[in-house]
């Protein structure tokens, strides 16, 4: 048998306060004249307190990332393109916001050294060279985004990411007291990202010890943070923060499951944000996960969220075929969740049935 080589992020500062040795940090990465890019989640467009502690120094460039939508490839590439007409070469790119503005950042800086078009690359192991330099700066946790070697990317025929060793950050600045803003709502679907991720590589085929220590951390930490408080406070920030980190390592060897692999097709066709995508389909998986499930009824209930329905009311049967043929392109997830056989198991008519509850 022969073992995946997992490739981890390279370096990992941690602490209330660490966002402010970034200048330390990024200094012995610096090329020349060649400048740092900061792409900066546009919820933070008119922070002025955050954006003057980002340390710009000579020709360094700040981008309003505009992430009101997942990343596209199509805008992957116009950055790109960007940042070479304009400075032709970076010295590295640090995505500073939630979990679209850190993958933003992790395929830009793979764009900059990789010929063709982002599309070319969502995948697995398509990515043949290495990226320049880059760090992620979570704002929002739960969704791992931070240590995993992927991207969630919706290109012209499908949404996947760029999963490949040349992905995962080589840098990452956990600072709890970045997330304390962080709207309920938001905070909770980006939380509930991370609690699924742990139901499903921990009730996955592909569970191996090492998923399973970083995942059943990741869900405790969920439970006593959603469950358990009686109110937030920063100790609360902290415990997501880490629960996000050992969600992301969860699935490092093992995978994601049902929830995912649905959400992926609203996403693509109605652009559903997947945090709030993977709340709106694991909403209705009792038969795949009724412990999981139960337990994510309790949390929405205790913090009081609300979960969209009848999202996919109306749609035509072409949209309808759109999103299966997007999850099903899975497979990966839908052999984690159901075995070897799944497609025996999961079949159009019975997704389609699944999609019409949304």
């Amino acid at each position: 048998m022969k073992f995946r080589n997992f490739k981890m992020v390279d370096y990992v500062v941690y602490g209330r306060g660490c966002f402010d040795q970034l200048d330390e940090i990024l200094a012995p990465q610096r090329k020349g004249d060649a400048p740092m890019v900061y792409l900066l989640d546009h919820y933070f467009e008119t922070n002025n307190e955050l954006k003057a502690r980002i340390p710009i120094r000579g020709n360094d460039i700040l981008v309003i990332a505009d992430v009101t939508h997942e990343p596209k490839t199509s805008y992957v590439d116009e950055l790109a393109q960007m940042l070479k007409d304009k400075a032709g070469t970076v010295s590295g790119v640090i995505g500073i916001g939630g979990g679209s503005a850190m993958d933003l950042a992790k395929a830009v800086s793979i764009m900059m050294t990789n010929p063709g078009k982002a599309q070319d690359y969502q995948g697995w192991d398509l990515v043949k060279h290495p990226s320049v330099y880059k760090a992620g700066i979570p704002t929002l946790s739960g969704t791992g985004a931070e240590v995993s070697r992927t991207t969630v990317l919706t290109g012209p025929t499908r949404k996947l990411g760029m999963n490949s060793d040349f992905t995962p950050f080589n840098q990452i600045v956990l600072d709890p007291a970045l997330i304390k803003d962080a709207p309920a709502n938001q905070r909770f679907y980006t939380g509930m990202d991370c609690f699924i991720h742990c139901v499903e590589s921990l009730k996955g085929t592909f569970i191996n010890e090492f998923s399973r220590s970083y995942g059943e951390k990741a869900q405790d930490l969920c439970e006593e943070v959603f469950l358990h408080k009686s109110e937030w406070n920063d100790e609360s920030d902290e415990q997501l923060m880490m629960a996000s980190f050992a969600g992301g390592m969860s699935i490092a060897y093992s995978q994601v499951g049902v929830a995912h692999a649905v959400s992926y097709g609203l996403g693509y066709l109605l652009g559903t944000k997947h945090g709030i995508g993977n709340c709106i389909v694991f909403n209705h998986l009792e038969e795949y996960y009724p412990e999981g499930v139960a337990t994510f009824h309790k949390m929405v209930a205790r913090n009081n969220i609300y979960i969209p329905e009848g999202i996919t009311k109306g749609l035509s049967d072409a949209d309808f075929e759109t999103m299966i043929n997007v999850s099903l392109g899975m497979a990966p997830l839908w052999e984690n969740a159901l075995g070897k056989d799944w497609q025996s198991i999961m079949n159009k008519e019975k997704l389609r049935a699944l999609y019409e509850k949304l």
